[in-house]
């Protein structure tokens, strides 16, 4: 009787499923040569405290979600800095943003390849866990001046149902946030915010975080615009 207790407990604990994983969630952060040691700082502390924020960590545990950081410049230089992590619990959260904002810059003035950096994410998320949604999230401040250009990589991030989000910051360039809107973000529901300056940025990255991984943010702050297909 023991034994059959037991072979029927192994039955019911194999027929209950893994947990669910909502977001596999690529956080790419650009270290082109437009910016500059302090606004590197800045960027990765900003992302630090903007996964540690309570609504955005509760969301990120209670989903199981997948995160994965890496930077980005020229054609050719793309790395992984912090891996593939499921958020199975805070304290993983919190050693997984510790390691954000530990993370050595990969490399300084280099030009801005943002078709190449969104094709280096979309292969980096065929390595991720099975999530309900794949999203590339990045950051920057300047337009694509090297290797393939965002625009003609759409298509292919579209029929792997990719969504890409964009954090701009505003002024090494004008009129960044248009050129995101028009060349970079594609798929349901995404969208651009807008930093002014490198100060604004851990603020709009804590609300771009909350809208990606809670969706519960109002259209008050930062330009937010429905995505295109």
């Amino acid at each position: 009787m023991v034994l059959r207790g037991l072979f029927h407990l192994m039955l019911l604990v194999a027929a209950v499923p893994a947990a669910a994983c909502d977001i596999a969630l690529v956080l790419a952060v650009d270290v082109s040569g437009s910016v500059d040691r302090h606004e590197y700082s800045i960027q990765m502390q900003g992302l630090a405290e903007g996964l540690r924020d309570g609504a955005v960590s509760e969301a990120l545990v209670a989903g199981e979600a997948a995160v994965m950081v890496m930077h980005w410049t020229g054609a050719s230089r793309q790395e992984v800095v912090v891996p593939w992590t499921r958020m199975t619990g805070f304290d993983v959260l919190e050693r997984f943003a510790g390691e954000v904002e530990r993370a050595p810059r990969q490399w300084r003035n280099f030009s801005t390849a943002i078709g190449e950096a969104l094709l280096f994410a979309r292969d980096r998320l065929a390595e991720a866990p099975a999530c309900g949604r794949r999203v590339i999230d990045i950051s920057g401040d300047g337009s694509s001046n090297e290797g393939v250009a965002p625009g003609e990589v759409r298509q292919a991030l579209l029929a792997e149902g990719i969504v890409v989000n964009a954090l701009v910051i505003e002024g090494a360039e004008p009129r960044m946030t248009e050129y995101f809107w028009e060349n970079v973000i594609l798929g349901p529901g995404a969208f651009v915010i807008t930093a002014n300056s490198y100060a604004e940025y851990p603020a709009r990255m804590r609300r771009k975080l909350l809208r990606e991984v809670a969706k519960q943010i109002s259209a008050r702050e930062g330009v937010e615009r429905p995505g295109r297909l």
